[in-house]
Formats: C-alpha cells, sequence, structure tokens
C-alpha cells in the first residue's frame, strides 16, 4: 500500500485507555488510533475474541482482530487481581478517554466505574458501550449485534421487503454504528473536556443507537400525531429495490429525480409516461414504488449490462456494476484510491490491509500493525514505575502475560 501524502494525525498526543473487546469497542477505538491517537489495549489474558475468529497464521490472530485492532498496543491484564487493577488505574491517571463495551454493574464491580475512574483523573473523556439505555428493562441484558439487529426490526423489515424469511444484514450494522458514534462523540468529549477542565461521561447504547436510524427511514407517515399514513419508507421496502437483472448480469440503478427519469424515458423510448401520474413526481414515484420498481425490472433485462452502465453514464444517472468480493477488491475505484493493499506485518507476513478512508488535507493517514497478546504489557508496567521484580511476581503468579521472548 503507497501513499502520495502521509501526515501527523489529528489525535496525536491524545492517550486512550481501550477496555473492550469484539466489535463496537475495537472499531471506535481503531479510528481513534487511526488519527493518532496513542491506544493502549488492555486484553484478558487469553486475549480478545475476535483473535481467534477466522484463519490466521499465528495463534490469536485472525482476520477481524488484525483489521479491528491496528495501530494499537496490547496490554494483557487479569483485571480482577489487585495489582493489576491497580497498573490500570495509573495509566488511566494519565490518559485522555477511556473506552469500554462491558455492562455497568461488570465495570463497576471491577472498579473501573466513572466516579472511580474520574477520581484517579478529573479530565477524563469516559465512554461506555452497552446494549441497553439504562432507564428502560432491558438495561442489565447481555447483546450483540445479532439480537440488537433483530430488536431494533432490522430482520422484519428484510422479510417486509421481500426476504422469505427474516434476515438479519450481512454486516454488524449495529456494532458498527456503535463504534463510530462513540468515536465522534468521544471527539466532541475531548473539546468539551479541554474547555470545561471536566470529566466527561458518554454512555453510547446499542439498541437506542441503532433504533434511531432504522426510526429516521421507517417513522415515516407515523411521525405525525396524529398518523397521517403507516410506519415504513415504500421505496426501501419495495421487493424489487434490488439490483436489477440484465440480458448478462446485474445492474445497480437509482432514478431519482425528475431529471434523471426523464432522460431515461426519453432513451427508452417511454416519454409518455412522464404523463402518467405515477411518474409525476418524487412522492408519486414513491408511493407507486412496485409499478415503478417492475417497470424497470422489465425495461432493464432486455440490454447488458455495460449497456446500460454507458446510457448512465452518458445521461449522468447514479449506476454500478454489482460486486462481489473478490470483485470489490479489484474495482478500478477501490484500485484508484489505494483503499486496500498489501503491507508487511512484523509477526503474520505479507497481509491484506484497509486504510482509513477519510483523508486530511488530501492526505491518507497511514494504519499501523495489529500487536501480538500482551506485546506491550512489559513497556506500560514499566511506563507506570512497576519494578522488574514486582513484573516478575506477576508473571510467576499468571495474572499478566508478556508477548514471548519479552
Amino acid at each position: 500500500m503507497t501513499e502520495v501524502k502521509s501526515r501527523i494525525g489529528p489525535l496525536a498526543g491524545i492517550k486512550v485507555v481501550d477496555l473492550s473487546s469484539v466489535l463496537m469497542g475495537p472499531l471506535c477505538t481503531q479510528i481513534l488510533a487511526d488519527n493518532g491517537a496513542e491506544v493502549i489495549k488492555i486484553e484478558r489474558l487469553e486475549g480478545d475474541t475476535t483473535r481467534g475468529i477466522g484463519p490466521s497464521r499465528s495463534p490469536g490472530m485472525g482476520p477481524l482482530f488484525l483489521h479491528l485492532n491496528r495501530s494499537k498496543k496490547s496490554v494483557s491484564l487479569d483485571l480482577k487481581d489487585p495489582r493489576c487493577r491497580e497498573a490500570a488505574l495509573r495509566l488511566i491517571k494519565d490518559a485522555d478517554v477511556i473506552v469500554h463495551n462491558l455492562r455497568p454493574r461488570v465495570i463497576e464491580r471491577l472498579g473501573f466505574g466513572f466516579e472511580a475512574v474520574s477520581h484517579v483523573n478529573p479530565k477524563i473523556v469516559y465512554c461506555s458501550l452497552y446494549g441497553f439505555d439504562q432507564k428502560g428493562p432491558a438495561a442489565d441484558h447481555p447483546a450483540y449485534d445479532d439480537l440488537i439487529q433483530g430488536a431494533a426490526a432490522l430482520p422484519s423489515l428484510q422479510k417486509q421487503a421481500g426476504s422469505t424469511v427474516p434476515r438479519y444484514v450481512a454486516m454488524n450494522i449495529a456494532d458498527r454504528l456503535v463504534g463510530i458514534s462513540a468515536a465522534y462523540a468521544i471527539s466532541m468529549g475531548l473539546l468539551a473536556s479541554h474547555r470545561t477542565g471536566t470529566a466527561q461521561k458518554i454512555d453510547v447504547p446499542m439498541f437506542e443507537t441503532l433504533t434511531a436510524h432504522v426510526l429516521s427511514d421507517h417513522l415515516y407517515g407515523r411521525t405525525f400525531v396524529p398518523p397521517v399514513a403507516g410506519a415504513g419508507y415504500p421505496r426501501l421496502l419495495a421487493e424489487d429495490r434490488r439490483p436489477f437483472a440484465t440480458s448478462d448480469g446485474h445492474i445497480c440503478m437509482a432514478i431519482y429525480t425528475d431529471r434523471h427519469w426523464r432522460a431515461f424515458l426519453a432513451e427508452v423510448g417511454r416519454e409518455d409516461l412522464m404523463k402518467d401520474p405515477r411518474f409525476k413526481s418524487i412522492g408519486t414515484r414513491t408511493e407507486a414504488v412496485a409499478y415503478v420498481y417492475g417497470f424497470l425490472a422489465e425495461t432493464l433485462a432486455a440490454s447488458s449490462t455495460q449497456f446500460w452502465l454507458s446510457m448512465c453514464n452518458r445521461l449522468d444517472i447514479p449506476a454500478a456494476r454489482l460486486n462481489t468480493i473478490d470483485e470489490l477488491l479489484s474495482d478500478p475505484q477501490c484500485s484508484a484510491a489505494e483503499l486496500v493493499g498489501e503491507v508487511n506485518h512484523p509477526t503474520e507476513g505479507r497481509l491484506m490491509a484497509i486504510r482509513n478512508p477519510i483523508l486530511w488535507q488530501d492526505a491518507a493517514l497511514a494504519p499501523g500493525h495489529a500487536p501480538l497478546l500482551g506485546q506491550h504489557t512489559l513497556e506500560a508496567l514499566q511506563s507506570i514505575g512497576l519494578s522488574a521484580e514486582d513484573i516478575t511476581h506477576m508473571q510467576a503468579d499468571g495474572v499478566i502475560n508478556l508477548h514471548p521472548g519479552k
């Protein structure tokens, strides 16, 4: 992976203690690390769960972990041990941010609740990611992406849109939306802490975060009191809202505005449809979306994908070829942007890495490498003043992991 430009990240000088695991928390802190923050990831002795997911060349270095934990330092401690808890609090004392995704009662029991942490560090930005808002009956329930998708109605919407059965979206969309939301909230929390000199407590619940996004699209007619129509955005729920079959493949096409429709209908010899009330405006096309998409499906099946792509390019109508994951990796746009490229990992060898897609002053921020379990434990413990004897005793007692050879 090459870069025309590189630069120091905007969060350079910010120190983050990361007590999170699996996906939403690690994605949040990966974004912070990509943008220059020093992220100290405190892992259990057995390591983050994602270390064991998928194929790997070395134990504990699976693909999800590699992508979600680049640019971080790994410190492996048993936080149930008082010496390890004290070590973690000493790391937090000099940090700007702490992130965790444990249930509130669990983080309190470990001794890392907001009151305890802000007592040690009165300017800390404290971000909690968990399943459900603490005022509701599900406050203490465990939460994973699939469960939150179901609770927020996504599988039901998939079935309403034409799936034979309720289906989850084929990516960890709840985790990822929450991780992104936490990253921007922390950025604002850092600004607030700098301005006020006081600790900032941020809660990012999964269910409420995903539900807010779902309802923003689908509250629809129930936005009004009393309702003027039912819930559900018809265009998104139309059975034919999917890649359209062509004579030799599929095309993704979004004929959206009045201008798009006039141009397309003229091209296919159906200008008469602009007089059809169903095609009159974006509002009427939305209400008659089943008919409109049915017409498109029938029309596009008559010619090749390349024919329609060329036409859309000429008429400035949004369209794209349908990619598989393998095709995506060689997509001309993806390649030109150098979004994915080969890098040398110090222990895992040649890897495909995904760069941070956001540019600063036209410069890409180069990602670092994902750490081995406990790779930075010794460095971290020495940085807070623990003696070699203390560290040796902790290692002998099995409450820390040190990177092999350290």
